[in-house]
């Protein structure tokens, strides 16, 4: 769909009786490739096309999409008449015509990769690992992905904003055996930009991980120092990022809800959402409803300063959207959720190398895995989940550690950092370093 077949059906909706009309139209293609034993196990290519139409008729929404450019008249007929079935509501609108932000995520390298050189890559990630340690003697899954897509976003307002973007990224899960037991880990990149993604690094850091843990041992119970592993801190960053959203504080779903203004975090950091950092997955110049994103310190020295807005939610709040309108895709109608959201200390004083902050801990774990996060309750923060990593003592790894939990608060735990580390990850648009964590409760 271009920017003329897109207004050709914002004016049929018009014409249908639809007050305001919005498209969201995407076509992607993607090459994803899955290697076992060098070689090819699952290779899926694909193209979709389609688009979405959301109008506002007295006050209601109705939706509908395709995929045939064919199907303008009818998509514009049900989308019409979908709005008599909804809840009327003064907070259903659309957003105004701005200026798009200007942010770098495409990359012709992505788009153009062949399928030999993709395979090639893919192949890398599992033989680096078996390559690293002949302990590796299982790979349960090396896979590479490679995808480019258009995106156009035009309205009844004003709004006409399209981009290209590109994606790509390598994941692996390696397993270690040593005697009769057995220890799993894995690893992972993902970058719009080729360059950014390591193959064989990602192969060589989940092997690592896997032969670290054997001869694990229980540990004995304690409430004390955990320091988490900037994978293991980034999903629980994740579950923050669900409570930023001003759609789940105005259902009453937010452990944050009525905080603005208070310390919710440790002083020491920094939650930042940013959409216009050059090369990350969730860098764009507009949301999903064509607004223009931006970079905003949502707890800023530990003070919560807002929440995450689309559209609907900035007007039933009184206030302005965040840029945070998300969508599953074409067939579905915005949501919310964090751009590229990353915890940083407040000033260098807090930051630490990894090392030093092994050094700090008298008695610890660090956690490099966690079991059962999707546990947590996003409503009250409360958290008990299995851990895996290596047992901290007088500062020195001491040996790997199983079987152990670690429960409590997401709040408490974000109250409770005592330093931050220098090794900034990426995994999607969550981003964290390690956190050393204190007076957390370590059950063996």
């Amino acid at each position: 769909m271009d920017k003329k077949e897109a207004q050709q059906l914002i004016e049929e909706a018009i014409r249908l009786g639809a007050d305001e009309a919005e498209v969201f139209a995407k076509r992607a293609k993607s090459l994803n490739i899955e290697v076992k034993d060098g070689k090819i196990d699952a290779l899926e290519s694909s193209v979709t096309s389609g688009y979405g139409l959301r109008v506002i008729k007295n006050r209601r929404i109705g939706f509908s999409y395709s995929s045939g450019i064919s199907d303008l008249a009818e998509t514009a007929k049900r989308a019409v008449e979908a709005a008599a079935f909804t809840e009327q509501d003064d907070a259903n609108c659309l957003p105004d015509a701005s200026l798009p932000s200007d942010v770098n995520i495409y990359d012709p390298a992505v788009a153009s990769i062949s399928e030999d050189a993709a395979i090639e890559a893919a192949i890398s990630i599992e033989l680096s690992a078996r390559q690293h340690d002949k302990r590796i003697t299982k790979i349960r899954k090396a896979a590479a992905g490679f995808s480019s897509s258009r995106t156009l976003i035009v309205n009844s307002r004003g709004i006409e904003a399209e981009f290209e973007s590109t994606g790509c990224s390598a994941y692996i899960t390696a397993i270690a055996e040593s005697d009769s037991e057995s220890q799993m880990a894995w690893d992972y990149q993902g970058s719009r930009f080729l360059h950014d993604i390591n193959f064989s690094m990602v192969g060589k850091q989940a092997a690592i991980k896997a032969v670290q843990l054997l001869k694990a041992r229980k540990i004995q119970s304690l409430k004390g120092f955990v320091l988490l592993d900037s994978a293991v801190a980034a999903d629980f960053l994740e579950i923050l990022a669900s409570a930023l959203s001003a759609e789940a504080v105005q259902k009453h779903r937010s452990l944050l809800e009525g905080k603005t203004g208070e310390l919710v975090t440790d002083q020491k950091i920094n939650i930042i959402d940013n959409g216009l950092i050059d090369g990350k997955l969730g860098s764009r110049p507009v949301d999903d409803e064509g607004v223009p994103v931006t970079r905003k310190y949502v707890i800023e020295e530990g003070v919560l300063n807002g929440f995450f807005h689309n559209s609907r939610s900035a007007k039933k709040d009184n206030t302005q959207s965040t840029g945070n309108a998300a969508r599953g895709g074409f067939s579905a109608i915005p949501s919310i959720g964090p751009t590229n959201m990353y915890l940083e200390p407040t000033t260098d004083e807090y930051r630490r190398s990894f090392d030093r902050l092994v050094k700090v801990v008298g008695k610890g774990m660090y956690v490099t895995e966690t079991m059962g996060m999707h546990t947590a309750n996003p409503v009250t923060g409360d958290f008990s989940v299995g851990a895996s990593g290596l047992w901290i003592e007088n500062g020195e790894i001491a040996y790997p550690a199983r079987e152990a939990m670690i429960s409590g608060n997401i709040l408490t735990l974000f109250r409770n950092i005592v330093m931050v580390g220098d090794d900034i990850r990426f995994y999607g648009n969550i981003g964290s370093p390690s956190l050393l964590i204190d007076e957390i409760d370590i059950t063996g």
